[in-house]
């Protein structure tokens, strides 16, 4: 019989068995001294943290369920390390990913956000030429020219800015950019 425990992860409460809690803590320890990021070291784990309880979440069909040691492994595989390796084993690295049905080569779809990290006012024209893959000076043009032809591109660009939710995290930064919510991504997008 497996002891199960009831741990926090990312401000969610998970119900977890030995093994996967020992691999999970294991990891994140690994993580946490590979990532060498001095002071920003802590918002980079919660990061990761809030990623990994993301994945639990979408994995697991209630809140009863139990994350398993296979799960784990699978969030491990997909997140990998800071530095583009992936984690396998205890303490050993490998340069390619665990085969867990996850596609390497499979972008996530990008989702709205506004970037208030490259805006001028709100973020809005700069998350709209990520999402659109256009260069954000194009859609500025757009908003002036509507603004300077008609007052739509004023009411448009308020409507967004109140509707379009800011990229805060750093997942959030990488499903705006069509990135993999990877710990190397992540790690990216942390800085800015």
């Amino acid at each position: 019989m497996k002891q199960v425990l009831n741990v926090g992860i990312g401000g969610r409460s998970f119900i977890i068995d030995d093994d996967a809690f020992d691999r999970l803590n294991s990891y994140l320890d690994a993580f946490r001294n590979r990532a060498d990021m001095g002071y920003q070291t802590k918002e980079v784990m919660d990061d990761l943290e809030m990623r990994i309880a993301d994945i639990f979440t979408e994995s697991l069909s209630s809140r009863q369920e139990v994350v398993d040691i296979s799960l784990v492994e699978r969030v491990i595989a997909q997140l990998g390390m800071p530095d583009g390796s992936y984690a396998t084993g205890g303490s050993s690295y490998k340069s390619e990913p665990a085969n867990w049905g996850l596609d390497a080569r499979e972008h996530p779809e990008r989702k709205l956000f506004r970037d208030t990290d490259h805006k001028v006012f709100g973020g809005v024209c700069a998350g709209l030429g990520w999402y659109f893959d256009v260069d954000v000076l194009v859609i500025r043009i757009v908003f002036i020219c509507m603004l300077i032809f008609g007052s739509i591109g004023f009411w448009l660009y308020i409507i967004l800015w109140i509707a379009v939710p800011a990229a805060r995290t750093s997942a959030e930064k990488c499903r705006m950019h069509g990135l993999p919510a990877t710990a190397e991504n992540m790690r990216k997008f942390h800085n800015c």
